[in-house]
């Protein structure tokens, strides 16, 4: 029986990657931080066939013993400090935790004398192109991030191509677009979208404010993302891979999409941070744009190419937005009764 080992299993992509490997038959082991409370919500219902391990990715001592005694045959290094808006606010934490974290993780394989026998999957991000030098964005394209967030991420892309190069690992990079899903965190704008339009549907909730509703981006689905994850590591050798639907629409588009599926008549009036969403209905403002949610230098547009994926790894997405945003209202609206 495989076994693999996963930070970051109590988060979205951590808990649709354990549900695909246990799955596949593999023996799932997680890495959780500790928490004064509960925070497993979303591995709950797979809690009991987990193996989970109190760790750190600031804790070398805690990676090291990990790999040590579990001695695993793929690691998945999905713990982050992942909200690009608060890693701003706290820089040092986020290149602990992102840059500094994966070094820790590729030294632990290589302490533990396990190189020749780990495999290595780096959960990289769209992040890394910020201000872009290239539409769509590949493999080949320049990177240009944008926030600390971005810039510990490289980092992390850095060290593990070096780690592949000087010592052999099989360490890859999985270069994900935005990926959202209903277990996504409610900080993250899509959540704060769906989440809030059902509550003012059901009356619970009188107006969401949001940032720029104009930049763009290249959204799909977790659960299918998760599954280029094991991909990657499939593969005979090492490599990077973009992975993106390689279709574009802005904030205001998803808004406007999820607008339509929960039946809301509604009216946009004025520009800027004057902007507002108007139900006609009732004539109440539900949308209204505040400075505080911009970040200090922002992400205007993000489109992935994940051509070389489609073929090497005979991946695509099989959720389109639509159904994407359909499933995430859906699960809301039943949360929130």
């Amino acid at each position: 029986m495989r076994k693999a080992l996963i930070s970051g299993i109590t988060g979205q992509d951590g808990s649709y990657l354990a549900e695909i490997l246990l799955d596949k038959g593999y023996e799932v082991h997680g890495i959780l931080r500790r928490s004064s409370s509960f925070n497993t919500s979303r591995i709950d219902h797979i809690f009991d066939q987990l193996k989970l391990h109190y760790g750190d990715l600031v804790d070398s001592q805690s990676l090291s013993s990990l790999v040590s005694d579990i001695k695993p045959d793929e690691i998945y290094n999905l713990g982050a400090q992942s909200h690009v808006k608060v890693s701003f606010e706290i820089p040092d934490y986020t290149a602990q935790v992102d840059a500094l974290g994966t070094l820790r993780f590729l030294e632990a394989i290589r302490s533990c004398g396990l190189s020749e026998t780990v495999k290595f999957y780096q959960a990289s991000t769209s992040e890394l192109y910020g201000l872009v030098q290239e539409v769509p964005q590949k493999e080949t394209t320049p990177f240009y991030p944008r926030s600390p967030y971005g810039v510990a991420k490289l980092y992390g892309y850095w060290i593990v191509k070096n780690y592949r190069e000087a010592y052999g690992l099989h360490a890859s990079s999985g270069i994900l677009f935005n990926h959202e899903s209903p277990r996504r965190g409610e900080t993250f704008v899509t959540k704060k979208i769906t989440k809030g339009l059902s509550r003012i549907k059901r009356g619970m909730q009188e107006k969401i404010t949001l940032g720029n509703i104009y930049a763009k981006r290249d959204w799909g689905h977790a659960k299918d993302f998760c599954n280029a994850m094991w991909l990657i590591l499939q593969q005979e050798k090492p490599d990077d891979y973009v992975i993106s639907t390689d279709q574009q629409v802005s904030v205001k588009d998803f808004i406007n999409m999820c607008l339509e599926i929960l039946g809301f008549s509604v009216e946009w009036k004025g520009e800027g941070i004057n902007e507002v969403c108007i139900d006609t209905k009732t004539g109440k403002v539900i949308i209204d744009i505040s400075k505080k949610y911009f970040r200090p230098s922002e992400v205007e547009t993000l489109l992935g190419d994940s051509t070389k994926a489609r073929k090497q790894l005979n991946w695509k997405p099989t959720y389109n937005l639509k159904d994407l945003a359909k499933e995430m209202i859906e699960y809301d609206l039943e949360e929130i009764k």
